[in-house]
C-alpha cells in the first residue's frame, strides 16, 4: 500500500518519544514492503538529504523553534508546517492509500482532512493526550484556551480512526462522543530486553530525574524533593538531566537548598548517557502533572529501575506503575510525598529492582513500539497480528 506519515519531526534529527515512535512506525511499514512516504518539516542543512532505509522524506514547511522561552508550542511552525501538508496531498489527492498522523497540534490534521476532502485516502489518527476543558483554560487563558478546546472538539469530530496510548485518552474520547473506531495500542518502547537490568541498588543511593524542564513536567519539584529525602537518607545524591524554561528555577532551588555538592545537573545529555545514568539510579522521580503515556517509566522498569509518578487527572503514566512492584505513586507533588517515594524504593532494595525486572520482562511484549507498528499495518489488510 501507499502510505503517507504526517508529522512535523523527524528521529534522529529530533529526538522525542512521538519522534521515536514515527520513525518506528515508517521502519516497520517499509519492511513489510509498503511504499512509505514521511511528511515532515526541515530539521537538517540545506544541504544534507536524510536517509530513511525504504521511506521518502519530503520536508513541506522551512526549518524553525517549535517552543517558545516558556516550553509551549508555538503558533505559526504548525501552521507553516500545515500549509505545506495542504499543498503536498491537495496536489496528490489520489497517490497515498492511507495517511496516518498525529492529533496535535490539530493545524496538520485539519489541513489533512480539507486536502483529502471526497478522496478515497483512509485517514488514521494517533491521539497522544485530549485535554480538558479547565486543562485548556489554565494552559493558554481564557480566550485562547476556549478556542483550543473548540477546535480540539472538531478534530475529534474530523478522526475517522483513532490510535490511543492510554485508557485516559480512551475515556476521554468517548466521553467527547467520539463514534469512530477506536484502537487501544499500549507500546511505545523503541528498546528491548537489558541484557542484564542492574539489580543491585546503588550505593550511594542516587534519585534521577531525565526529561524537558517545563511548567508540566514539574521537575522545580526534584530539588526539595531530594533534600526531604536526604534527612531520612544523609547520603542520598541526585541527578537531573534535560534542559528547558524551568531550569533556571532548578538550579536556583539546588543552591538555595545547600544541595549543590550532592545534586548534579548538567543539562542535556545525550542518550547513551541517559540510559546509563536511568540503570545506576535507585529510582527515577518523574512529577509530571500531564503525560500522555509515560515512555520513561517504561525505560526505567527495561533496566530495574523503580520510578516515583505523581497522582493526577491528566496524567497517563500511572496507568503503567504497579505500585510496590516497579515504583510507587506519590498522591501529590510535594516534598513529602515524593521523599516518601524515594526512601520506600531505597528500603525495597534488590527484591524491588528483581520485581520492577520482572514487571518488565512479563510486559515486554505489549509495551514495544514494534508491537504497536505491527498492530497497525496488520490492520491496514486486515491480515492477523504478528505473534511477538
Amino acid at each position: 500500500m501507499r502510505i503517507c506519515l504526517v508529522y512535523d519531526c523527524l528521529y534522529p534529527y529530533t529526538v522525542g518519544g512521538a519522534e521515536r515512535w514515527y520513525r518506528q512506525l515508517a521502519d516497520e511499514l517499509a519492511q513489510q514492503g509498503h511504499e512509505v512516504t514521511y511528511i515532515t518539516r526541515r530539521q537538517w542543512a540545506h544541504d544534507h538529504t536524510p536517509t530513511v532505509p525504504g521511506v521518502h522524506v519530503v520536508a513541506v514547511s522551512p526549518a524553525s523553534s517549535l517552543y517558545d522561552e516558556d516550553g509551549r508550542r508555538r503558533t505559526l511552525p504548525p501552521v507553516a508546517f500545515a500549509l505545506g501538508v495542504l499543498r503536498h496531498l491537495a496536489s496528490r489527492r489520489g497517490r497515498y492509500d492511507v495517511v496516518h498522523l498525529c492529533s496535535f497540534p490539530y493545524f496538520p490534521l485539519l489541513a489533512t482532512r480539507t486536502a483529502l476532502l471526497g478522496s478515497r485516502a483512509r485517514v488514521e489518527i494517533d491521539w497522544f493526550e485530549l485535554w480538558t476543558k479547565a486543562y485548556w483554560l489554565g494552559y493558554a487563558g481564557p480566550v485562547v484556551g476556549r478556542a483550543g478546546f473548540a477546535v480540539q472538539r472538531l478534530c475529534v469530530r474530523l478522526t475517522p480512526k483513532a490510535f490511543v496510548f492510554s485508557e485516559l485518552t480512551a475515556a476521554r474520547l468517548r466521553s467527547q462522543r467520539y463514534q469512530g473506531d477506536l484502537v487501544r495500542l499500549s507500546g511505545l518502547h523503541s528498546g528491548g530486553l537489558a541484557a542484564a537490568p542492574s539489580l543491585t541498588p546503588p550505593d550511594p543511593p542516587i534519585v534521577l530525574y531525565a526529561g524537558r524542564h517545563t511548567i508540566e513536567k514539574q521537575v522545580d519539584a526534584v530539588p526539595p524533593a531530594l533534600a526531604r529525602a536526604r534527612e531520612d537518607l544523609p547520603d542520598l545524591r541526585g541527578l537531573i538531566l534535560g534542559d528547558g524554561p524551568r531550569r533556571p528555577a532548578v538550579l536556583a532551588a539546588i543552591a538555595e537548598l545547600g544541595l549543590t555538592d550532592v545534586v548534579d545537573a548538567p543539562g542535556f545529555a545525550a542518550q547513551d548517557v541517559v540510559e546509563a545514568s536511568m540503570k545506576t539510579a535507585t529510582c527515577l522521580v518523574l512529577p509530571s502533572m500531564r503525560e500522555g503515556y509515560g515512555l520513561v517509566v517504561v525505560e526505567a522498569a527495561a533496566v530495574g529501575t523503580p520510578v516515583v509518578v505523581v497522582a493526577g487527572d491528566d496524567n497517563a503514566a500511572v496507568e503503567l506503575v504497579e505500585p510496590g512492584v516497579n515504583g510507587f505513586i506519590a498522591p501529590d507533588r510535594s516534598p513529602e510525598s515524593l521523599a516518601a517515594g524515594i526512601v520506600a524504593i531505597h528500603r525495597g532494595g534488590t527484591e524491588l529492582r528483581q520485581r520492577c525486572a520482572a514487571w518488565f520482562e512479563r510486559r515486554a511484549p505489549e509495551l514495544m513500539a514494534h508491537s504497536s507498528a505491527q498492530q497497525i499495518a496488520a490492520g491496514l489488510t486486515g491480515t492477523p497480528r504478528p505473534t511477538a
